[in-house]
């Protein structure tokens, strides 16, 4: 089965474990995007399901902006033959809009994403607040990994090829997991309800 590595703004620098993962894992690969510092929607859209179609029933791994791209990619996209996705650490574009390029990401998209899918959410990510990463979690029916507090989840966090997000992989993959902190988030849980 084929890992389609969706990096977000910037493009997920060589420590980044999204780059190292690429290396590391067989049949992982980067989906480049032509212009990683200015992000435009429809080149991200259109390049990201071209990848698909190349290697279908992929899994993507997004990271930040990736993970918003693959979520909308599987909203717009039902047509594509995606196996699953593990979205890390999703940019909130709603309340980042002004940043050069992200605003042509937003709105989240919020509909069931209808394939296997695992949130991971950090408690100090300054790119989306954890309640926000929950209740888009229970929107999209994806599963919700608590990682504490890791920030935004890259390079910065000191995680080099983050064996935990590869056991999340293997969850996505089907294969499981024994331990960590996910769980499916309830239609009746207070923060869905104040985060959007």
């Amino acid at each position: 089965m084929s890992t389609l590595i969706l990096p977000g703004l910037y493009g997920s620098g060589p420590d980044h474990w999204q780059r190292l993962w690429a290396r590391e894992i067989a049949g992982a690969k980067v989906v480049e995007q032509a212009n990683w510092d200015l992000p435009n929607f429809d080149d991200w859209l259109r390049t990201a399901a071209a990848a698909v179609e190349a290697h279908p029933g992929a899994v993507l791994v997004g990271h930040s902006l990736g993970a918003i791209l693959a979520a909308h990619l599987l909203v717009r996209r039902p047509d594509l033959d995606i196996a699953g996705a593990l979205l890390v650490a999703p940019a909130d574009v709603d309340r980042h809009c002004r940043t050069p390029g992200l605003g042509g990401f937003a709105p989240l998209p919020l509909a069931p994403l209808n394939v296997r899918a695992v949130v991971v959410a950090s408690r100090n990510d300054s790119w989306m607040a954890y309640p926000r990463a929950k209740a888009l979690a229970r929107m999209w029916e994806a599963e919700l990994h608590d990682a504490g507090r890791l920030g935004h989840i890259n390079a910065s966090s000191g995680l080099g090829g983050w064996e935990a997000g590869k056991a999340l992989l293997a969850r996505v993959n089907g294969k499981g997991v024994q331990g960590g902190v996910a769980h499916r988030v309830s239609s009746s849980d207070q923060a869905f309800a104040a985060a959007f």
